[in-house]
């Protein structure tokens, strides 16, 4: 009796269920991203060719649904440009081509959905500090005018 295996996946399984990184460990996903040409030929047909090419996406891991089954997804975010951008892979998607952890940490949460608001304070705290140039006022500043004369 010979045993065969079957590969139903082009995806190897058991390395992907053996990935360990949790919420708030930064990871590198490489993507396959399609790009089709359309090319016209002598004889005047066009021909379309699907070329795959390779994106990394790295970020932080805000959270990863459904264990290790079949349909286990992970939320990965990054800042590009000072815009905030999350993307949703699924574990075992054959358009991903590796899962790299870049580094590890230790988070209090399963679920690091708050980062998006905390972001946002961080951003809008930097926009307030911002330095003055000589002789011209701010909004902050006065605002700040304003309350000193209300409590005097």
């Amino acid at each position: 009796m010979v045993v065969v295996n079957i590969k139903f996946s082009p995806v190897d399984i058991e390395a992907r269920k053996k990935l360990d990184f949790r919420a708030g460990d930064t990871i590198r996903v490489w993507s396959k991203i399609s790009e089709e040409k359309l090319s016209t030929k002598a004889n005047k047909k066009t021909e379309k060719t699907i070329k795959f090419r390779l994106q990394a996406f790295e970020g932080i891991v805000l959270a990863r649904k459904h264990g290790a089954e079949a349909g286990a997804t992970f939320t990965v975010r990054r800042v590009a440009s000072g815009v905030g951008v999350e993307r949703i892979f699924p574990l075992y998607s054959p358009m991903i081509d590796e899962i790299e952890i870049t580094k590890k940490s230790k988070a209090r949460r399963s679920k690091l959905y708050y980062i998006r608001n905390k972001a946002i304070k961080d951003v809008r705290r930097k926009m307030r500090s911002v330095t003055m140039q000589e002789g011209e006022e701010t909004e902050e500043t006065k605002e700040t005018e304003e309350l000193k004369k209300t409590e005097e």
